[in-house]
């Protein structure tokens, strides 16, 4: 893809895995702000959290939920049923990757994931 902004810093993240603890709302919430806070990303509201229950496919309940920061913004996508999750980091300042990676894996208690920076 070519950089169209190249003056613009941009880093863009996603996340893949199936987790093993339980996640309701506050975890989600929980997992938005305690991320932002590992990579040093300063956040400036409350995580936005949806749980479209009962509309659409019993397969893709789960959540939908967004945290702006004050450099972009962090999503983060649970389908419950299959115990699985997608995590989207769009910052314009910098961040470790690896460190993204491994608060993720050790707050979802996920045994693998899977990762493409774009």
């Amino acid at each position: 893809m070519r950089d169209l902004a190249p003056d613009i810093v941009r880093q863009r993240l996603l996340i893949e895995g199936f987790y093993s603890i339980e996640v309701n709302q506050e975890k989600v919430a929980s997992y938005l702000l305690g991320v932002a806070a590992h990579l040093d990303l300063q956040t400036y509201g409350d995580p936005i959290i949806h749980a479209p229950e009962g509309l659409g496919k019993a397969e893709n309940q789960g959540f939908d939920a967004f945290i702006p920061l004050i450099d972009s913004g962090i999503s983060l996508y649970v389908w419950s049923v299959a115990q699985f999750f997608a995590v989207v980091l769009f910052t314009c300042k910098a961040f470790t990757t690896e460190e993204a990676l491994a608060y993720t894996q050790a707050y979802f208690g996920a045994l693998e994931l899977e990762h493409q920076q774009f």
